[in-house]
């Protein structure tokens, strides 16, 4: 009994004490459950505010994957700081900076897949990292998340929570730490700039997150009572207070008086439009041989059997039965499948027709456009392999609508694209395209557009030659319609001239005249498709027509595709249809008829029995004269009209020409300062043929620079000959050397070549200005023609 007295005895105490343990260690667990909630809001906090960044940034992406992973970069950076804060300051960037690496592995391996880019982590990796600031400034909005488009984010993202995370919770200055993510948002709203609506939604709950972590009281003890000074002696807790107090004061004076001063200045700025940084940064152009892809059509057709791509469609189902379109309806007519376009060229100078196009780099879904109504869109899905073609520019069906195996740019106004790398042999990528035939029962009354919207497709440049003119009034004078008036261009074509292989490159205003104009027994009248749809193109422009030229090739949709399939063909765009295709091309099996048999020139004057009569209009009572001096009826007096008249016509001749003078000089400047040696050089012969042709002896486009230069030499010369002072610059001929080392090696001339094309130019400019009689010296300078001859 004793002993069961003694152990129940004994129990109690046991028992008791475990009962005070575990009221010690709840204690314990609720202090540090309080501690963490005391901690957590400011983590929570910066997470937030990068987060709201990501989300500001992502309304330019397509999707929310942006969004997502900058918020896993944000909590990812933040809790590797907070688990960290234990370990020595130094420590915790190099264990944050190899959790953000496989983060950004990981997030970069996910786009690139979802992207269907091809290559290893390692290259989509190095690409990223070499061109990710330019890519992103440049994509087509929506952005699709690729490794180039979201690494940027994602490491500043980062960064920024780390940044933020160490100076706000390693050393208690939440405020200071704030400015990381305050600055990463900002550049959020930068970078997006005009392109999506105002972010006052995230902006406002920025501000609100910010401001609860700052209303929350530090974790950490306190000394009794909150108050700092406490322990201190009077006058040492006297002197901190007036310190702090001072310090309280002037911080807020310093912030009252920047809420004065730049209070209305952002203010001011709700209403105004964002600057956008895409305009900085210079999007992927095309190379100098894509420029101008048309003059490619001869050497083509003369080595027709070399193999440029391989095809492959795919035809997931039975295969839709297009509407038989219109036979006159272009390259698409007659169930001809869609051929593949390479580039389009909308600008014409009349010496080269121009892509002109503003590409931007895209990802894999590109923007969708609404069809034309009542008009049939089928799908092709095309695998193209490249093998001898070279260039950026990258065949396509129209219009298409994704891309993958290849990254791209693309410009929406012609729906071409091209690869910013290059072509390759043995790149293989894959298009959907979406083929649009509009209804062609509506093409006899459809009109065109016009206005500046189109400006673009209807500039007819200077020196258009007469007979070009007369052709096109000719065709359009008994063709109302504006479907009528293609129709027949198309019609006149076909029937008056050969396609042959062999015909000399060239759509100049000459090349052109000649092709129209020229005997058949010199080479006239016969040529490639280079100038059947060059041809058709400037003469529906003079007829009115908005029209473009298309290089692309013929496809029967699976095989190769060979140089002999090049061919080039003319568009004209219809209000509500569209770009319609239209095929000036002559059938094999037809005999041109000459042209003089429905060609008929306008005399250049009208007939006498034709000439307007002067109409006589009767005689009025004269009025009545005041006298000298005084005015009539209180009106001025004719001599202070008179006076006034002359004087104010003077200012606006004088204002005119102080301003032709500095367009001159400008356009100087920028000719022989700006661009890279080669656009120098191209600029220093311009100055030369510019001063030629002031001079009263041009020089035609057909002629090559060394003629050209032999002639400028013949110019001074005779110059030299009626004015004794004028002399002789031999550097003209080293100036048409470099020209011509630019043209046949463009990217090998340099910054000194450049200088003495330059010194050059200007020596021959002077002197044959100094050459001529006085008054046309004078005005050699206001001359307005170097303004718009080379537009």
């Amino acid at each position: 009994m004793g002993s069961a007295v003694g152990a129940a005895s004994g129990g109690g105490p046991g028992t008791g004490g475990t009962g005070v343990g575990d009221r010690t260690a709840g204690g314990g667990a609720r202090r540090a459950l309080g501690r963490a909630l005391r901690a957590a809001p400011v983590p929570l906090a910066l997470i937030a505010m990068i987060g709201l960044a990501g989300a500001v940034l992502g309304r330019v992406y397509a999707g929310p994957l942006l969004t997502r992973l900058v918020l896993g970069a944000a909590v990812g950076s933040v809790l590797v700081s907070v688990a960290s804060r234990r370990l020595p300051s130094w420590l915790v960037a190099p264990v944050s900076v190899t959790a953000m690496a496989g983060w950004t592995a990981w997030s970069l391996r996910l786009t690139a897949t979802r992207a269907e880019l091809p290559g290893g982590l390692a290259d989509v990796t190095a690409d990223a990292a070499a061109n990710g600031i330019p890519r992103l400034l440049t994509a087509m909005i929506p952005v699709e998340p690729t490794p180039d488009t979201v690494l940027v984010p994602l490491v500043a993202a980062w960064l920024a929570g780390l940044a933020g995370a160490e100076v706000a919770l390693r050393a208690g200055r939440v405020l200071l730490g704030y400015l990381p993510a305050v600055l990463l948002y900002a550049a959020a709203l930068y970078v997006v700039g005009p392109n999506a609506d105002p972010a006052i939604g995230p902006t406002l709950a920025f501000v609100a997150v910010a401001a609860l972590g700052l209303a929350v009281p530090p974790a950490g003890p306190v000394t009794a009572g909150g108050d700092p000074t406490a322990g201190l002696t009077p006058a040492v807790r006297a002197a901190v207070r007036a310190r702090l107090a001072a310090a309280s004061a002037a911080g807020l004076a310093v912030v009252v008086a920047l809420a004065a001063l730049l209070g209305p200045a952002l203010a001011g700025q709700v209403d105004g439009r964002p600057v956008d940084p895409r305009r900085y940064v210079e999007p992927p152009q095309v190379e100098a041989l894509d420029e101008s892809p048309l003059i490619r059509i001869s050497g083509w057709a003369l080595n027709p059997g070399q193999k440029l791509l391989d095809v492959r469609t795919d035809r997931p189902g039975a295969p839709t039965p297009a509407p038989t379109p219109d036979p006159e309806a272009g390259p698409q007519a007659a169930g001809r499948p869609a051929p593949i376009r390479l580039a389009v060229l909308s600008d014409y100078d009349g010496v080269t027709w121009r892509v002109g196009a503003t590409y931007r780099n895209a990802g894999r879904i590109l923007p969708a456009t609404v069809p034309a109504p009542d008009s049939t869109v089928r799908t092709v899905r095309q695998e193209i392999t490249v093998a001898d073609l070279t260039g950026r520019l990258l065949p396509a069906v129209a219009t298409p609508r994704e891309v993958t195996g290849a990254r791209v740019a693309y410009d929406p106004a012609t729906g071409t694209l091209i690869r910013p790398e290059g072509l390759t042999p043995g790149l293989r990528y894959t298009v959907t395209s979406a083929v649009e035939t509009p209804d062609h029962n509506l093409l006899s009354t459809a009109d065109v557009p016009a206005g500046d919207e189109v400006a673009r497709v209807l500039r007819v440049a200077d020196g258009v030659p007469d007979p070009l003119r007369r052709l096109a009034a000719q065709l359009a004078e008994s063709n109302g319609a504006p479907y009528a008036r293609a129709a027949a261009v198309e019609q006149f074509l076909a029937e008056h001239y050969r396609l042959v292989a062999d015909a000399p490159s060239g759509h100049a205003y000459p090349n052109l005249n000649f092709f129209l104009f020229g005997p058949r027994n010199a080479g006239g009248q016969r040529g490639t498709s280079e100038q059947f749809a060059a041809a058709f193109a400037v003469l529906g422009r003079l007829a009115g027509l908005p029209t473009r030229v298309v290089v692309g090739f013929r496809s029967t949709g699976d095989g190769p595709v060979r140089a002999g399939d090049a061919y080039a063909w003319p568009e004209v765009l219809f209000d509500g249809l569209g770009w319609v295709p239209f095929d000036p091309l002559p059938r094999p099996d037809e005999e041109p008829r000459p042209v003089e048999e429905d060609f008929r020139p306008t005399p250049e004057e009208p007939p006498p029995s034709e000439v307007p009569q002067p109409t006589v209009e009767p005689t009025q009572p004269p009025e009545p004269v005041a006298a000298p001096g005084a005015p009539a009826d209180g009106r001025p007096s004719t001599a202070l009209l008179v006076g006034g008249g002359t004087g104010g016509t003077l200012l606006l001749v004088v204002a005119a020409l102080l301003v032709l003078l500095l367009m001159r000089r400008a356009q100087t400047r920028a000719r022989l300062g700006r661009g890279d040696p080669g656009q120098r050089i191209a600029g220093a012969w311009r100055e030369v043929t510019d001063a030629l042709r002031l001079a009263g002896r041009p020089v035609g486009d057909d002629l090559a620079a060394t003629e050209v230069a032999a002639q400028a030499h013949r110019a001074l010369a005779d110059a030299t000959a009626a004015h004794p002072t004028a002399g002789r610059d031999a550097r003209i001929d080293e100036l048409a050397a470099l020209l011509n080392q630019v043209a046949f090696a463009p990217g090998t001339a340099t910054v000194e070549q450049a200088d003495r094309a330059a010194a050059a130019a200007s020596a021959y400019v002077t002197e044959l200005r100094a050459s001529r009689p006085r008054l046309r010296r004078l005005l050699w300078s206001v001359r307005p023609g170097p303004l718009r001859w080379h537009r």
